[in-house]
């Protein structure tokens, strides 16, 4: 805990001194995205681009590997290649959007995404989006939301293609190729894209069973996918994309032993078509960017123990049809720079489950959203949102979800900028579908989640020539009524039996600078999150009242220093977490650990070609720390990344 303590100091200290914003260090930066993302109508809220160098340097590893780094979020791994779920400020998985261009991808049985099947070098923008986005994006976004974006990258002419492998301790490798493509066609018009194709295999088969007195859980994982993005866009900024992504991801657990196995696979077909016309026209409110999207996504989940994933594995398969349509106008206010813009629109999906767990037939639901996002800017140094949305489902009733936020810029004196920034939201949770509908323990009169949630921040930040800094300040109250729970005590049947208040701060900050042909920075972020029940609604579960939620630290923190030479570059990275209750009384506890990871990155050019190779030393120090299920992660492994990159610009 002695070190754990001090290092917090450190990084605390760290964000005080150095703290910066930068052109090539984007974690702090507030994203601004034109075009039919919800991000610009988030005003208030913290929104923190995912780290260029960072993300680059993990291109051949999982979403969950890069955002242990990146932010405070609270990670429950249940091992290598294994279930990886993130929860935002105080809450669950189940309270956290995953959105895939704009569509949340959460599975409507399980509610959450497993982390460690999303490939980092899939998507060309990666946020992390901080509290209630109900409003906004929908269903699941009470603690916040992980938006995964592909662009076209008109200005990249030409085309790109990559070939790299992954070769790491316990078997593993990962395998990417790809190729990127941008070109102008004849009459003013482009078509861009973008496939990837990766597979990758984890054998976690290690000699030794157990690690002082805790059992090593073996596994095998096995991951393929196909991403492939294509954009059309006509002389009069009309466009067309298409954007596919396809996953088959399998896990066994236990592999040696012929009845305590447990094989899982999941898979997913996603495909999206938008539509995107229209021009505003100064003076004429009706005019504006009109956006058609009509998508399907199927998810898939099989499950057997012992032989019966080969005979008679547990089925069960969700097919989504949605169609979507959204005007967005933008009218400028007298002569005094007001600008505002209404985004006015509505979804209707059509759901049809076939769950073992549900009995037999086919369980359909249809969901629509009307919603309204208003964005004010008086001034240009102030930015007002009002966001609008209500929800309709089959057999269901959804409360109204409103959200008004703020941000205000303080001071811009010189090189020096203070924003403030404010936002009170509702949000919502629609239970899953395997929360009211499996057999005996399913409960179809459950009632929808509702959370309040309040938000303020403070960012500061320089940038000058060769030099850059950022410093932000959150806190946060999110109150989060009806949380629903397997209830232990009625045979796990699922209750609203839960009232539970989060609230915390968080700190970041960051430092670059350009010295000659040298480059060096450091960034460092803490979370306090105190996240307790307030009430349950079951009398012999009185004990748990006040305490911390299960597995959730109080204090997590993470630096990264760096320091570039030219084409060489070599980054330490660290990262804390308290001790997590495991119990929900909070009697018995897992350790606070701390892992270490160093990266040596070097690279050529030559005649058009690229080369690149990674050396990655994950838990440097061999730390001895526990996941949710008792057991003990892995110690120390290493990994080399080789990339190939060619490119060829057209005449």
């Amino acid at each position: 805990m002695f070190r754990f303590t001090a290092l917090l100091l450190w990084v605390s200290a760290l964000g005080t001194s150095y703290a910066q914003d930068s052109s090539s260090v984007r974690h702090l930066q507030t994203v601004t995205v034109r075009g039919f993302a919800p991000e610009r109508f988030m005003a208030g809220l913290k929104i923190q681009r995912a780290d260029s160098a960072l993300t680059e340097a993990y291109s051949y590893q999982t979403l969950a590997d890069l955002l242990a780094l990146q932010a405070p979020i609270n990670f429950k791994s249940y091992g290598p290649g294994q279930l990886t779920t993130v929860g935002l400020r105080g809450t669950s998985a189940n309270h956290t959007a995953v959105l895939w261009n704009g569509v949340n991808i959460n599975p409507p049985y399980l509610g959450q995404t497993d982390f460690s099947t999303i490939p980092v070098n899939g998507f060309d923008q990666l946020s992390i989006q901080y509290g209630s986005a109900a409003s906004c994006v929908g269903t699941d976004a009470v603690g916040g939301s992980i938006l995964l974006n592909s662009t076209p990258g008109w200005k990249r002419q030409g085309v790109t293609a990559t070939l790299g492998h992954r070769f790491g301790s316990w078997n593993s490798g990962q395998t990417q190729v790809g190729i990127r493509f941008a070109t102008p066609l004849a009459g003013g018009r482009q078509l861009a894209g973008k496939t990837l194709v990766y597979g990758g295999t984890n054998r976690y088969l290690p000699a030794y069973s157990e690690r002082q007195g805790y059992s090593v859980e073996p596994s095998e994982t096995a991951q393929q996918g196909l991403i492939q993005d294509l954009f059309y866009r006509t002389k009069n900024q009309h466009q067309l994309s298409v954007n596919i992504w396809l996953t088959d991801n399998k896990l066994t657990v236990s592999p040696a032993s012929p009845t305590g196995r447990e094989v899982t696979r999941t898979q997913a077909y996603r495909f999206l078509t938008n539509y995107e016309f229209g021009e505003s026209k100064p003076g004429k409110w009706l005019s504006g960017r009109t956006l058609l999207r009509a998508g399907f996504i199927r998810d898939i989940l099989d499950y057997g123990k012992g032989d019966s994933f080969d005979t008679a594995p547990s089925h069960s398969q969700t097919d989504r049809v949605l169609i979507r349509a959204e005007h967005e106008l933008e009218q400028s206010l007298g002569t005094s720079g007001q600008l505002l813009s209404i985004r006015a629109g509505a979804e209707w999906v059509h759901y049809t489950a076939r769950v073992d767990g549900y009995g037999d037939g086919a369980l359909t639901e249809q969901r629509a959203d009307l919603y309204a996002l208003i964005r004010y800017q008086p001034t240009s140094r102030l930015v007002t949102a009002l966001n609008l949305r209500q929800a309709f489902i089959t057999r269901y009733n959804p409360p109204f979800t409103p959200s008004f936020g703020i941000e205000y810029r303080l001071l811009n004196v010189g090189n020096w900028r203070l924003d403030g920034r404010g936002n009170v939201a509702r949000s919502y949770r629609v239970p899953t579908l395997n929360e009211r509908y499996w057999k005996t323990l399913g409960n179809p009169d459950i009632r929808p989640e509702r959370g309040f949630s309040q938000d303020l921040g403070l960012n500061l930040s320089r940038n000058v020539p060769g030099r850059s800094m950022s410093f932000s300040l959150s806190a946060f109250r999110n109150h989060v009524d009806d949380w629903t729970y397997w209830n232990p005590a009625k045979g796990y049947r699922v209750e609203n039996l839960q009232e539970v208040l989060a609230r915390g701060l968080e700190v970041q900050g960051q430092t670059a600078r350009q010295l000659g042909t040298w480059r060096v920075g450091a960034f460092g972020q803490y979370a306090y999150t105190r996240s307790t029940q307030l009430r349950v609604y079951d009398p012999s579960a009185i004990d748990v009242v006040g305490k911390q939620l299960i597995y959730l630290p109080l204090h997590t923190a993470s630096a990264n220093a760096f320091v570039q030479y030219g084409l060489n570059r070599l980054t330490l990275t660290w990262q804390g977490s308290d001790r997590r209750a495991s119990t929900f009384d909070n009697s018995k506890y897992l350790p606070d650990y701390q892992l270490v990871n160093l990266l040596l990155e070097t690279a050529v050019r030559m005649h058009g070609w690229q080369g690149k190779a990674v050396v990655q030393v994950d838990n440097l120090f061999n730390e001895f720390y526990l996941n949710v299920k008792n057991n003990v992660m892995p110690g120390r492994s290493v990994a080399l990344t080789l990339v190939l990159t060619a490119n060829t610009k057209p005449d």
